[in-house]
């Protein structure tokens, strides 16, 4: 099934070329306008078509629940190692700053409410959705992008096989899910390890970095930060299979598509994040 779509207007455009040259500028622009706004929304026409029929794919459940076990594997527990690495370092880097930017007389505490808010609020979330979209996003967009030039998916169609709900609801849902686990690993990682180099390499006391991570603490922060991996793993799955879905060209029609969906991805994610921020930042005042 394809999802490009062509407009189709008049059978012959009078060239620009021929038009006075005066009016040749304008003409010009306006047609160059209409370009762009006519290929914006085929696009996302084709995108809602694509999430209309990724949707009716959920009622394929016995095609859907092995695969999803599978992907959950694949892009939760096997990125593991690569999300605590990178939220070790941002935790103790976080922590090491905060506590060489303040200046005399500012309680030692601020270190851990410093460390908490932003590795909680912001940089768990944030970070694991960006890493991620490295690892697990052009991954899916390499494998379905393959398996489309290289009629897989057609194979798919000929056999009675759905290949949404094969390809692309299993990695929507594992994605979906995962994407929290790992934020909630991240931000215990991040904090635990800027509580650690907090008490080892600096004269923050254990009890001063407890009593900030403490303070003013609200359980809604915790579910903002889960809310914002729920919309990053949605993203990161909806968009990159989108782009391996509609892959073209063979090999290097691959590649192209792989490397615009890791930057629509994470464009798309910093978007979501700025989104949510205005919407739910009212709600985490303590």
């Amino acid at each position: 099934m394809s999802y490009s779509f062509r407009y189709q207007g008049a059978p012959e455009n009078r060239p620009t070329e021929t038009f006075p040259v005066v009016q040749r500028a304008s003409i010009r622009f306006f047609r160059r306008m209409t370009q762009f706004w006519r290929k914006l929304f085929s696009q996302i026409g084709a995108r809602g078509y694509y999430m209309r029929d990724t949707l009716r794919g959920l009622r394929e459940f016995d095609t859907v629940a092995h695969e999803t076990i599978r992907q959950m594997r694949v892009i939760g527990v096997d990125s593991v190692p690569l999300t605590v690495i990178v939220a070790a370092f941002i935790g103790g880097v976080m922590a090491l700053q905060t506590r060489y930017q303040l200046f005399a007389g500012v309680e030692l505490s601020l270190v851990g409410l410093a460390t908490r808010q932003v590795i909680i609020l912001e940089l768990g979330p944030l970070i694991t959705g960006l890493v991620l979209t490295g690892r697990v996003g052009a991954r899916m967009t390499a494998e379905i992008g393959t398996m489309r030039v290289t009629e897989q998916i057609d194979a798919l169609e000929t056999l009675s096989y759905d290949p949404l709900a094969f390809l692309v609801v299993p990695r929507l849902i594992a994605a979906t899910i995962m994407l929290p686990v790992l934020t909630i690993l991240a931000d215990a990682v991040g904090v635990g390890m800027g509580y650690f180099i907090a008490v080892t390499a600096t004269d923050i006391t254990s009890q001063d970095f407890k009593e900030g991570v403490r303070l003013a603490f609200g359980t809604f922060q915790v579910v903002y930060s889960l809310m914002k991996a729920t919309f990053f793993g949605m993203a990161i799955a909806f968009v990159c299979t989108y782009e391996g879905y509609i892959t073209t060209a063979g090999a290097e029609g691959v590649g192209r598509s792989t490397a615009r969906a890791v930057v629509i991805t994470s464009v798309t994610i910093l978007v979501l994040d700025a989104i949510t921020a205005f919407l739910f930042a009212p709600f985490l005042q303590a």
